[in-house]
C-alpha cells in the first residue's frame, strides 16, 4: 500500500508538472541570455557567487558550467567559472582543514578516498592536475581529501585550476552553444578544450588505474 500510493503521488506531480509546462511559456536560450544581459554586471557577479558557495558542498559542477555559458558567454562564461572553481576548491580544502576528519569523512565515498589518497601519495602539483582530470571523481570530495592530506594550498589552487580548465571550458562552450550564436572560432575551441582534456583524461587513466581499482 505504501509504494502504491507513493506511485500515485509521483505521477500526480508528473502530471502537474506537465500542466504547467503547457500553461507557462519556457523562454528560449536565446530569451534567457538577452535576460541576463540586461541586468548588467548583477548577473556575473550574482553567478560567481552562488557558483562558489552552492559547490562547496557536494553539488555538480556540471549544471554550472552549462549555466554560464547560458548566461554568459564562451569567454566571459570561462573566466567567471573558474574563478569561482578555484574559489569553491579553496573554502571546501580550507573548510575541511579547519573541522577535520570527523565532519568531513560523512561526506566521502571509500572508493573516491582511498583513489586520492593514493595519487596524493605522489605529492605534488602534477598529482592535483592529474585528479581534476579525471570526471569520475567529484569536485567538492576531492577537495575535502586535498584538505586532510599533506598538500600545500599553493600546488592545490594551482593544479586545481589547470586541471580543471579544460573540462570546464568545454561545458561552458557547449553551454553557450545552445543560443545559437556562438561563433566558429569559439566552436573549434570548445573542440580542441575537449580533445585535449579527453587525452589527459585516458593518460592518467592509464598511469593510476592500478590504484582506482585497489
Amino acid at each position: 500500500m505504501p509504494g502504491r500510493r507513493a506511485l500515485l503521488i509521483l505521477l500526480a506531480a508528473v502530471v502537474v508538472l506537465v500542466v504547467i509546462g503547457s500553461l507557462i511559456p519556457i523562454p528560449s536560450p536565446v530569451q534567457v541570455r538577452t535576460w541576463a544581459a540586461g541586468l548588467g554586471w548583477a548577473t556575473p557577479v550574482l553567478f560567481l557567487v552562488g557558483y562558489a558557495l552552492f559547490t562547496v558542498a557536494p553539488i555538480p559542477r556540471t549544471v554550472f558550467n552549462l549555466s554560464a555559458g547560458l548566461l554568459l558567454g564562451g569567454p566571459a562564461g570561462v573566466a567567471v567559472a573558474m574563478v569561482a572553481t578555484v574559489i569553491a576548491s579553496g573554502l571546501a580544502f580550507w573548510l575541511a582543514r579547519g573541522l577535520g576528519r570527523r565532519w568531513v569523512e560523512r561526506h566521502l565515498e571509500r572508493g573516491v578516498v582511498r583513489a586520492v589518497n593514493a595519487r596524493l601519495s605522489g605529492g605534488g602539483l602534477g598529482a592535483i592536475i592529474s585528479l581534476r582530470l579525471v570526471p569520475m571523481i567529484p569536485f567538492a570530495p576531492m577537495n575535502y581529501c586535498c584538505g586532510l592530506a599533506t598538500v600545500e594550498t599553493r600546488p592545490f589552487l594551482l593544479g586545481t585550476f589547470i586541471g580543471s580548465l579544460p573540462g570546464t571550458a568545454a561545458a561552458v562552450f557547449l553551454g553557450d552553444a545552445l543560443t545559437g550564436t556562438t561563433p566558429p572560432a569559439l566552436l573549434v575551441a570548445y573542440g580542441v578544450l575537449a580533445v585535449v582534456g579527453a587525452i589527459g583524461f585516458v593518460l592518467v587513466m592509464r598511469r593510476t588505474k592500478p590504484l582506482v581499482d585497489a
